[in-house]
């Protein structure tokens, strides 16, 4: 489609453009000083001739964005803005939807007059009550389909694309989307949408059902999975099975040419080793999950505690304002502070006085609340207890694991050097593929190929044991370090509340002294 502005170079929004936006379209006077500073008016709108979405990260409270008639190609550089609630991308050269993934919070959508030809990549949209998607190249009826997952769409536009030409068209369409209210600008009424559902009974009778089997397929993948990341936080996922064995020998190449060996069976060997081994990563499962009770029992404790001795320091800080001000009941006649607030000063004495008996306020001399410095201290050293001892009685369990790995190995390596015997004494004649016989060509050929293998099941095993310790110390600093970050922030603030707080002191006192002057 050719429009005026064809000639003017294509555009990609940058600082300039942003600055000219929030100037014309943001609040005004001192609130308009505010949106530039920080970023946060709730509707911009360009049309530049823009070509590529892009640089607007700052702009995170956006709640509407409008970049219609421009020649915009592609989705992108939308994920920061999660409080969006209307997008319109309308009048643009988009083949594709997509990007859209992160504005989970959309209602209203606008991909009118582009150049889509499938309706897909809005799964994350479940908030989308209006969408507009006229006017581009949507051709089967099947693809409406797919706006069935949307419980709150009420308003659907596609009027102008080749689909619309189908004869079912409309029933179609209120049949497979009974809560849609509005399609093309049209109300959707009762009769048209009962004799639209009788036409389509049996399709939607199966699809329902499919849908419904599809849907408890999902929900029981999603209670796997919620417990998977469950058991990560423990760090023991996959432990409450075989997975580590069944790892150990699917990434070695050595494996299955083993698996040939004659002698003592080996399958049965590995049945006696693979169920003590599974029995060890169970127990190391159950221990891990137990610990991680703990962990987070603590955590919570720790949370409550520290609550509590914020609290304490709050109202400690309260009644010291109040007993100051009480204290100083000649210097300041207003009304009685309470816990929260402040009181205009009143002059009646020498402003030095008051200044002097604020300066050595307890509340300037000691802004940190000692109790909560005690219960901090108490839950480091709790934590790295807790850590320390899971660490350690989880370093006591993976020996086992190893002194399987070592038995077997020892087994594997006495029968491959047996069985080679009997070949070198030509006294083998049972079969055996090619690239298994070719490991028997020499001894260090066979005894290289076990200790390969050996040497791949121990990787594995040391890996899964070092992956434990390191997310657990990891979590232990990660955990000490924000506390410790929380804290000093909650200590400035304090500081400069205080700080305010004896300003306004000091300037109501000035204020006072020029007037009696």
């Amino acid at each position: 489609m050719s429009r005026l502005y064809d000639s003017i170079e294509p555009n990609v929004i940058d600082d300039e453009m942003l600055q000219k936006a929030v100037e014309e379209q943001g609040p005004q006077e001192e609130a308009g000083l505010l949106a530039k500073k920080e970023a946060s008016i709730s509707k911009m709108s360009w049309r530049y001739n823009i070509l590529k979405i892009d640089n607007l990260w700052q702009f995170k409270n956006l709640t509407k964005l409008q970049l219609d008639n421009n020649i915009i190609e592609k989705i992108e550089a939308l994920d920061t803005l999660v409080h969006l609630v209307w997008l319109d991308l309308s009048f643009n050269n988009i083949e594709v939807i997509e990007g859209l993934d992160a504005l989970v919070k959309l209602q209203d959508l606008s991909l009118y007059n582009n150049r889509i030809s499938k309706i897909e990549n809005l799964d994350t949209l479940q908030e989308l009550q209006v969408f507009s998607i006229g006017n581009n190249n949507i051709q089967t009826l099947e693809n409406v389909i797919y706006l069935r997952q949307f419980q709150n769409l009420r308003t659907l536009n596609l009027t102008g694309n080749p689909v619309c030409e189908n004869e079912v068209y409309s029933a179609f369409i209120a049949a497979y989307l009974p809560d849609l209210v509005y399609l093309d600008f049209r109300l959707v009424d009762d009769n048209s949408r009962e004799m639209a559902l009788i036409k389509y009974q049996y399709a939607i009778e199966e699809m329902r059902h499919g849908e419904t089997l599809a849907m408890a397929k999902q929900q029981v993948l999603d209670a796997q999975q919620k417990q998977v990341e469950y058991h990560k936080r423990a760090y023991v996922e996959y432990l409450n099975g075989s997975f580590l064995f069944d790892s150990m020998f699917a990434d070695d190449p050595e494996a299955a040419k083993l698996l040939y060996l004659p002698g003592v069976s080996l399958l049965d060997s590995d049945f006696t080793y693979k169920s003590k081994f599974v029995a060890i990563c169970e127990n190391l499962f159950e221990y891990g999950l137990k610990q991680y009770e703990k962990r987070e029992a603590e955590v919570a404790l720790f949370y409550e505690c520290l609550n509590e001795a914020l609290e304490d320091n709050h109202q400690q800080c309260s009644k010291i304002l109040r007993d100051f001000e009480e204290k100083n009941h000649g210097v300041h006649k207003g009304p009685r502070v309470r816990d929260g607030e402040r009181s205009p000063i009143s002059k009646t004495c020498g402003s030095q006085t008051v200044l002097s008996q604020t300066q050595f306020c307890p509340l300037t001399s000691h802004p940190f609340s000692f109790l909560a410095k005690e219960v901090i201290k108490d839950f480091e050293r709790n934590i790295a207890d807790l850590v320390s001892n899971f660490i350690e009685n989880e370093q006591g369990i993976y020996p086992f694991c190893r002194d399987l790995e070592n038995q077997h190995h020892e087994k594997l390596l006495e029968i491959s050097v047996n069985t080679l015997e009997k070949i070198v004494k030509s006294e083998f004649d049972e079969e055996m593929p090619d690239d298994v016989r070719m490991l028997f060509v020499d001894k260090d050929t066979i005894v290289n190929a076990v200790n390969a293998s050996h040497d791949i099941h121990l990787l594995k095993i040391d890996n899964r044991e070092d992956e434990i310790i390191t997310k657990a110390n990891g979590w232990a600093s990660t955990l000490v370090e924000n506390v410790h970050k929380t804290e000093i922030q909650r200590n400035r603030s304090r500081v400069l509340e205080i700080n305010q707080y004896v300003d306004h002191l000091r300037s109501e006192l000035d204020n006072m002294d020029i007037l009696e002057t």
